[in-house]
């Protein structure tokens, strides 16, 4: 196969914001690497819009909730997408039941390329990179090594999104009508998560944060949340801090790309590890974040050219001390006083 031949390319992500974020390094290396090529990538349609601008990605499949849901709509999209397009390459970041109908309904596809699995016989280039200790950046290259003997391969670590000028004055307005002075730091803060278990002791998130409050007068502080039980914890933690003038409770994105404008106007990310973190960190915003214990710094904390921080529990505990503990301890040996000291590092720098 050669390298002229190669005209698009397609990406198989779905799943959640994060994975999303961190898959775009390895769709710059694909166009970097094979310019004239289109580069297509499907994705969770909440999620799609992250890639809007995006000068390395060429067309965003986005399939809806109801799609997802119901086997036949997916399978009938799934069909039209191939067969509309006739990919040259296929690279399933998933390489699931569900996603190997990709390659099975474009068995004509050269490459078919994904995780070695038990059932992943529809691929023809696979590989046991989920059993190596490396980050997910350079996890997901492995799939584009595959083209090597077709091309050299530029390999990318710098996933980065993009948001326009327009969307970003048109928020940072916004904030201003909120109360926000830019002439001071703004500090976004992820003080809870969607999977409850992801999330640090929240008494111990109020004490930084109570801390934050205290020691830095002159920094601004907003809560990242999605409505419902996301708000209602920040407005109850707010509340129990005695409602600072200094965190502006009701600053809201209502959308990914008005996330995008709020990350992109604010000085520094602290919080909770999960997707906006990888949001920030692609958008140039520094970060340290606060990881649990089913996701392991080393794989969850790619260094992009944007400075990015965080602890776990191996930075705690040794493997011994972990052995006898529930998730729940482990996550609990993460004191407030040892993150405060790594963070106060970084405040001092705004």
């Amino acid at each position: 196969m050669k390298k002229e031949n190669i005209r698009k390319i397609l990406v198989i992500r779905f799943r959640q914001l994060g994975d999303s974020v961190l898959s775009s390094a390895m769709c710059s290396s694909l166009k970097l690497s094979f310019p004239q090529s289109e580069i297509h990538i499907v994705l969770n349609e909440r999620i799609a819009p992250i890639f809007l601008h995006h000068p390395h990605i060429d067309r965003v499949i986005a399939f809806s909730e109801t799609v997802n849901k119901n086997i036949f709509l997916y399978l009938k999209e799934i069909w039209r997408v191939v067969h509309d397009e006739k990919y040259d390459v296929i690279i399933d970041m998933r390489s699931t039941v569900r996603t190997l109908f990709f390659s099975l309904f474009s068995l004509a596809t050269p490459r078919r390329i994904g995780h070695k699995k038990s059932y992943t016989f529809l691929l023809n280039r696979t590989a046991l990179v989920r059993k190596k200790k490396i980050d997910i950046v350079e996890m997901n290259q492995h799939f584009v090594n595959f083209l090597s003997d077709i091309a050299p391969i530029t390999p990318v670590r710098d996933f980065r999104l993009f948001v326009t000028d327009e969307e970003r004055l048109q928020f940072r307005k916004y904030m201003v009508d909120c109360g926000v002075n830019f002439d001071h730091p703004v500090i976004l803060i992820g003080v809870t998560t969607k999977i409850l278990k992801k999330r640090w002791n929240l008494d111990y998130m109020k004490e930084i944060i109570g801390r934050i409050v205290a020691q830095y007068k002159n920094v601004q502080i907003i809560f990242n949340y999605a409505p419902g039980a996301e708000e209602e914890t920040c407005r109850r933690v707010y509340n129990e801090l005695g409602c600072p003038e200094q965190i502006f409770i009701d600053i809201r994105a209502n959308s990914i790309r008005e996330l995008m404008a709020l990350c992109s106007n604010c000085s520094f990310y602290f919080g909770n590890e999960g997707g906006t973190r990888h949001l920030v960190q692609a958008l140039g915003l520094p970060s340290y974040a606060i990881f649990s214990p089913g996701a392991a710094k080393y794989m969850w904390l790619p260094q992009n050219s944007t400075p990015a921080f965080g602890v776990d529990v191996s930075d705690i505990l040794n493997d011994e001390e972990l052995v006898n503990l529930s998730e729940e301890e482990q996550y609990n040996s993460i004191k407030p006083d040892f993150v405060w000291r790594q963070l106060c590092t970084h405040l001092e720098c705004l």
